[in-house]
């Protein structure tokens, strides 16, 4: 079967893993840097969220917005379940991607795909804390603090720029909170992230 851009694109715009953007201004403190932030990052080994997503693309009238949750495990395994408005569920574990929606089911090798592999890997790259895998397909640069920071990913490769301009990934402290991407072809996308709470902790 053949994986053309009508399986890739709609692809990187659901993977936006990916984790609410906190739009206050930023303190500059002197201490907190990448190293710092992919630190804590890499201590968190498993994470369950909710999510909801807000497309903008050329082709639509107006925006898309989906909801659901997302299960990961450190260190590549990734599974998102949109639930509204319709079920689509999308698992990438180690090198491989299975995307279902209904009985239609789409299996892909990273390897395959090189600039897919690559915008997934900034996502899980992310959440793993691993700053050298960021580093082979992205310039990296931080603002912010501990309590209100954002990590901007601009693509090096050529390809990859044909694809995605920029990604924009928030948070507080060790949490992911929001992922946005810019594509090349001028369309969007905001995930806002809230961790699911376990009702035993919740009732605390």
């Amino acid at each position: 079967m053949n994986f053309g851009t009508h399986v890739i694109r709609p692809v990187l715009l659901t993977c936006t893993l990916c984790w609410s953007l906190v739009y206050a201004p930023f303190c500059q403190a002197a201490e907190w840097n990448i190293d710092q932030l992919m630190h804590g990052l890499a201590q968190i080994k498993s994470g369950h969220v909710s999510f909801v997503e807000t497309k903008t693309m050329a082709i639509l009238d107006r925006p898309l917005v989906t909801s659901g949750d997302m299960i990961y495990t450190a260190p590549d395994k990734l599974e998102k379940r949109t639930l509204k408005p319709k079920l689509e569920t999308m698992l990438i574990n180690g090198n491989q991607l299975l995307v279902e929606k209904g009985k239609q089911k789409h299996q892909v090798q990273l390897q395959d795909f090189p600039e897919l592999a690559a915008f997934i890997d900034s996502i899980r790259g992310t959440l793993a804390g691993d700053r050298k895998a960021l580093e082979r397909n992205y310039l990296l640069s931080l603002e912010g603090n501990e309590m209100a920071w954002a990590l901007q990913l601009l693509p090096t490769n050529g390809k990859m720029k044909q694809v995605v301009s920029q990604i924009r990934i928030s948070g507080v402290r060790d949490e992911v909170r929001s992922i946005s991407i810019s594509q090349a072809d001028g369309d969007s996308s905001r995930m806002v992230i809230e961790k699911i709470i376990p009702p035993k902790l919740a009732a605390q």
